[in-house]
Order: structure tokens, then sequence, then C-alpha cells
């Protein structure tokens, strides 16, 4: 078996798919049909967007019920979601639409936004690039991480757990793999969700500083 990490990146294409919605209702009914990019759009364009700053409301979502509804209450349930505890996509959209099936949130469902201030869905496409970085053990590793910028710590610790459906992000799925278990487990405990992009990388790197330098 190949143990060599390759690291990727990757560079997001917005798609525009011609869906508005001007409350609730329509916000709920359309999280039910989009396609899975759009789901995963919606909730981690601010995520890449925000590098040093991690904005509020963390996502789309939230951030038009607050701004252009005016439902704070509504939005704080939005934005509180677990997102690191779905193991793909699919669960994130399970958990935005029983947000809505919340019985107390009923009356306020056809309440309009401004008109200008719908909210338009997007969608996009993924272009997954090889990088020329490669790493044989966790020394060569943790070399990289320093190198590397911030698309790539994206990619392996977003997009490849909740996109693609694996149990673990890629960085601890590779260390389960060539025995590194404690690193691994520490990497995976992480919330990513809870910090910036920065912060996440400089935690990836302090934890994989601990092991690598007494290899």
């Amino acid at each position: 078996m190949n143990k060599t990490f390759e690291f990727k990146t990757q560079y997001i294409i917005p798609i525009l798919l011609g869906i508005k919605v001007k409350n609730l209702e329509e916000l709920k009914s359309n999280i039910k049909t989009v396609p899975d990019a759009s789901i995963y759009y919606h909730t981690h364009r601010f995520l890449k967007q925000h590098i040093l700053l991690i904005p509020e409301p963390p996502n789309d979502f939230a951030y038009w019920v607050r701004n252009a509804l005016n439902m704070k209450m509504f939005a704080e349930k939005i934005a509180s979601i677990n997102i690191v505890a779905c193991n793909n996509t699919g669960e994130l959209r399970w958990k935005l639409l029983s947000v809505f099936n919340d019985g107390n949130t009923k009356d306020i469902f056809y309440h309009k936004c401004l008109h200008g201030d719908e909210f338009h869905f997007m969608s996009c496409k993924t272009i997954c690039l090889s990088t020329k970085y490669k790493a044989k053990n966790i020394k060569e590793f943790l070399e990289v991480l320093n190198k590397i910028d911030y698309n790539p710590f994206f990619y392996h610790i977003f997009a490849a757990k909740l996109r693609y459906g694996k149990k673990y992000n890629d960085f601890s799925q590779w260390l389960f793999d060539i025995g590194e278990d404690e690193a691994a487990m520490k990497l995976n405990l992480i919330d990513p969700y809870n910090m910036t992009l920065e912060k996440l990388r400089i935690k990836i790197i302090q934890i994989i500083t601990g092991y690598a330098k007494n290899k």
C-alpha cells in the first residue's frame, strides 16, 4: 500500500442556479431540492473568504435570515448547526431542514423580505488539482504544512470529509494509515468551524509538530 500523502488544492467556481426566494417557506422548499454542491457552497463560502476573521453568521442561510428577514433568533438556530458532526452533505441538508420543522416557527414562514433582498441560490463546480508536495512520513508532512497556502488545508479538512462522505478528514486518515493514531485522533477532534482558517492552520501545525519532533 502506498502511504505517501499527496497534497491537493481546489478552486471553486460559483454557479447561479436561477432560484431566488423571499421567505422561509421558499427557502426550506429549495433547500430540499437544490444540488448537494449548493448546500456545501452556502455553508462554506464564508469560511473560505474570511481567512483571518470568523464571519457572523457563519453561513449564507443564517446571514440572509438575519439581515433580509430580520429574524435574529431563527438565524441563530441555523448558525448553531453542528456541521462537524455531519459525515456528508446529505446529513447537513437534513440538519438544516430540521430547524425549519420546529413547530414554533410556522407563523413566520411567510414573512417576506423587501424587494431586491431575495436569497439567490448558488451552486459550485469544484476543480481539484494535485500540488507538487508529497510526504512519506510525519516529518515530511510537517515540512509541507509549513509551506502550503490555505487552499490545501480547506480541501483536505472540509471538502474531503463532507463532500465526499469520508469518516475522517484526509490528514487524520493518512495519519491513521501510517500508524500515528494519537496524532490522527487529536486532529480529528478539532472543530474547524469554530476558528478562522489561519487559526486552523496554526492548530494543525502545532499538533503535528508535537509528534514530528521526536521522530
